[in-house]
C-alpha cells in the first residue's frame, strides 16, 4: 500500500511583467500588489494537492515572501490545499536562491516530514531552476526535474521528464524532491472572490527567530546583484512591398546585403588561449555535461580566457571516457575524471568532494537540465554563491563578473559571489566557439560512484532539438502554419541552412517536440537569423530571442506584434511566399556553385 502521503509544494510569487521594478539592491521588488504566482509553481501545488487526495494524505503549499503572500497561498487553500505556509520577515529580504532554499528547508523539517517535496521547474522572472536541486542536496533527498508524468507505485515514483534534449523515464524511491513541467497537469487556481474569504488565521507563519540563526535575506546569500544594462529592442522595422515573388526576392538581397550567407563567423574570432607559467592553485574548473561536446568547447574557450588573465589553469571535470586531447584542444590543462555513470546526484557529490580539496577560483558549468542539478547540489554542499544562466562572464579585479538576464530578459544584471569559491551555469549557444589550440591535459583519475538513488529506464535524445541552441540559423513557427504545410518549411529550412523551432502554442498543440519551443518557458537563443513564420508576436515568446542577430517576420496581420520588433517584414502568408522564397535560395546556391556571385 502506498499509505497517506504527506506532499508539500514549494511555490513562489513573481511579478507581472508589465509591472517589474527594480529595487536599490538591484533585486526584484517583490512586496506590492502585483505579484502573481509562477506558473510552473501552480502546477507543483496542482499535483500536491492531487496525490494527497488520491492517497488520504495531506497537501500542503509553502512560500517565501512578504506578507502580501499570503493571497498566494489563500488562493491555494481554496483551490484544495490542506494547509499553506507563509515564511515572513524583514529579514528574509534580499535572499538569493541558496538563502532561499535554506530558509525552505528549514521551515519544511519543522511542518514536515514529508514524502514528496514539488516545486516548479523554473521561475519565469529567472530562469535559473536552482531551488529544486539546492532544497534536495540540503534535506538529504534525491531529485527528478522537469516530470511531465507521474505514476505512483507502493512506494516509488515512476516518472516521464523532460530533458533538454529529448524524454527521460526514471524511478525514484520515496521521500524525493521533484520540479514539475507546465504539461504535467492543470494548473491549481481559485477565483479571487472564493479565496478573498479565507481568514488569515488559516495560514501558518514562520518567521527567522521559528527558523534559527540564520543567517538569512541578504546576509545569508552569497551573491551580490551590481549594475543593470536594460536589453532595448532597436529593429529596424522594415515592411517590404509588391508581389509574393518581389517580396521573396527583396528579402533574400536585404539577407545578402546583410552577410547572413557568409561563412560562420563564430568559428574565426578567436583561437584558445595558451597556457604558459600557470599556477595549479586556485584553478578555473569547468563541469563537462557528457556528450555535450558544443557547450564543452563554449565553457572552455572561456575558461581558458580567464585562467590566462589569472595565470591559472584550467581543469575539465568529466564523467564520461570523451579523448582527453579534445579537451586539451579546447582550453583544459587538467582533465579529472570519474568513470561514474555521470547521474547529477553522483556528478555533484563528486564536483563538490573535488573542489573542498582543491579550491578553485571557479566553477563554471552548463545552464542545462542537468547542470542546473549538478551545480545548485555543489553551491548547497560548498555554501557557493551560484549566478544561474549567465549569458556572460567577465574577470574584474579578482572577481568573476557573471552577466545574467532578469525581468524575463529585458535587462541584464551583473552578478557576483562573495563566497570563496564562485560559481556560475553559461547559457548554451551564447559563448562563442574558438579554434582549437596544440596541447595535451594532465589525467586525473576520481573515485567512481554507483550509488545513485535515480534509476534511469529510458533515454531518448533528440539530435534535433541539441541542435537548436548553437544554431546559426532557426526558423520559429507559430499557429500561422499548419502542420500540413511542415514540410514546405523543412525544405525552406534544408535551403536556408536553418534549424526549426517553435512557440509555445504550437507545442501545447503537439504540433513540434517541446524541447523546440523559444520563450519564457522554452529555450533562448541568439542565432545570426531568426525567421518568425506565422508567429503572432508574444512577450513570451519573443524574450527568447532578443538576443538575436536580424529578424524577419511573416504573418499576414499587418497588426502582429511580431512586426514592431522585427528588422524585416512580410505581410503575406506563409504559402504565398514560401515557394519563391525556396525558388530564390535555389537560385543563390546555383550562382555560388557557379561562380556567378562575386564577394
Amino acid at each position: 500500500m502506498t499509505g497517506e502521503l504527506q506532499v508539500a509544494a514549494l511555490i513562489k510569487q513573481i511579478p507581472r511583467f508589465e509591472e517589474m521594478r527594480l529595487g536599490d539592491d538591484g533585486r526584484m521588488i517583490r512586496d506590492d500588489s502585483s505579484l502573481e504566482i509562477n506558473p510552473y509553481c501552480r502546477r507543483a501545488a496542482s499535483m500536491a494537492i492531487n496525490l494527497a487526495r488520491e492517497t488520504g494524505g495531506k497537501s500542503t503549499v509553502v512560500t517565501l515572501g512578504p506578507p502580501q503572500a499570503a493571497d498566494a497561498l489563500k488562493e491555494m487553500l481554496a483551490a484544495g490545499a490542506d494547509e499553506a505556509v507563509l515564511i515572513t520577515d524583514p529579514k528574509f529580504a534580499g535572499s538569493d536562491t541558496l538563502a532561499t532554499a535554506r530558509a525552505l528547508v528549514a521551515a519544511l523539517r519543522i511542518i514536515g516530514p514529508f514524502d514528496i517535496v514539488l516545486c516548479g521547474l523554473n521561475s519565469v522572472d529567472a530562469d535559473t531552476g536552482q531551488i529544486g536541486p539546492e532544497v534536495a542536496e540540503l534535506i538529504g533527498l534525491p531529485f527528478v526535474a522537469g516530470v511531465r508524468t507521474l505514476d505512483l507505485r507502493e512506494r516509488e515514483l515512476y516518472l516521464g521528464c523532460e530533458r533538454d534534449d529529448g524524454w527521460r523515464e526514471v524511478v525514484v524511491e520515496l521521500p524525493a524532491v521533484i520540479s514539475v513541467s507546465e504539461r504535467l497537469c492543470s494548473p491549481a487556481k481559485a477565483k479571487p472572490e472564493i479565496f478573498q474569504t479565507i481568514a488569515n488565521d488559516q495560514i501558518r507563519r514562520l518567521d527567522a527567530a521559528s527558523l534559527g540563526g540564520g543567517p538569512w535575506g541578504s546576509e545569508g546569500s552569497p551573491t551580490r546583484v551590481g549594475k543593470t544594462r536594460i536589453l532595448t529592442s532597436n529593429r529596424g522595422q522594415i515592411r517590404l512591398s509588391g508581389t509574393a515573388e518581389m517580396v521573396s526576392e527583396q528579402l533574400i538581397q536585404l539577407l545578402l546585403e546583410k552577410g547572413l550567407f557568409e561563412e560562420d563567423q563564430r568559428q574565426n574570432i578567436g583561437r584558445v588561449q595558451s597556457s604558459s607559467n600557470v599556477s595549479d592553485r586556485y584553478p578555473i574548473a569547468v563541469v563537462i555535461e557528457p556528450g555535450k561536446t558544443q557547450l564543452a568547447r563554449e565553457l572552455l574557450g572561456k575558461a581558458a580566457e580567464i585562467a590566462a588573465r589569472r595565470n591559472a589553469n584550467v581543469v575539465a571535470l568529466i564523467f564520461d571516457d570523451t579523448n582527453s586531447m579534445d579537451f586539451a584542444s579546447w582550453g583544459a590543462d587538467e582533465v579529472a575524471r570519474s568513470m561514474s555513470n555521470g547521474l547529477e546526484e553522483l556528478a555533484g557529490r563528486l564536483v563538490a568532494d573535488w573542489a573542498l580539496r582543491t579550491e578553485p577560483f571557479c566553477i563554471i558549468g552548463p545552464s542545462t537540465t542537468w547542470g542546473r542539478e549538478v551545480m545548485g547540489r555543489v553551491a548547497a554542499r560548498l555554501g557557493a554563491g551560484l549566478t544561474g544562466d549567465a549569458v556572460d562572464l567577465e574577470l574584474t579585479s579578482d572577481t568573476l563578473t557573471c552577466w545574467k538576464p532578469a525581468f524575463g530578459g529585458q535587462l541584464v544584471a551583473a552578478v557576483t559571489s562573495a563566497s570563496p569559491i564562485q560559481m556560475v551555469t553559461v547559457r548554451p549557444g551564447i559563448l562563442p566557439i574558438l579554434e582549437p589550440r596544440i596541447a595535451a591535459a594532465e589525467i586525473v583519475d576520481l573515485p567512481i560512484l554507483d550509488t545513485g538513488r535515480v534509476k534511469i529506464v529510458k533515454h531518448e535524445v533528440n539530435e534535433d532539438i541539441g541542435s537548436l541552441a548553437s544554431a546559426r540559423r532557426v526558423v520559429g513557427l507559430g499557429l500561422g502554419v499548419y502542420p500540413g504545410e511542415y514540410p514546405q518549411v523543412r525544405a525552406f529550412c534544408g535551403y536556408l541552412g536553418a534549424e526549426l523551432a517553435s512557440t509555445r502554442k504550437v507545442t501545447d498543440r503537439s504540433w513540434m517536440a517541446r524541447g523546440t519551443q523559444i520563450g519564457i518557458t522554452g529555450l533562448s537563443i541568439a542565432p545570426e537569423l531568426y525567421v518568425a513564420i506565422g508567429v503572432s508576436g508574444s512577450f513570451n515568446h519573443m524574450v527568447g530571442i532578443r538576443r538575436a542577430g536580424t529578424v524577419v517576420a511573416i504573418n499576414p496581420d499587418e497588426t502582429a506584434p511580431v512586426f514592431d520588433q522585427s528588422d524585416i517584414g512580410i505581410v503575406y502568408e506563409w504559402g504565398a511566399v514560401a515557394p519563391y522564397l525556396i525558388q530564390s535560395l535555389v537560385k543563390l546556391e546555383y550562382e555560388r556553385e557557379n561562380g556567378a556571385l562575386s564577394g
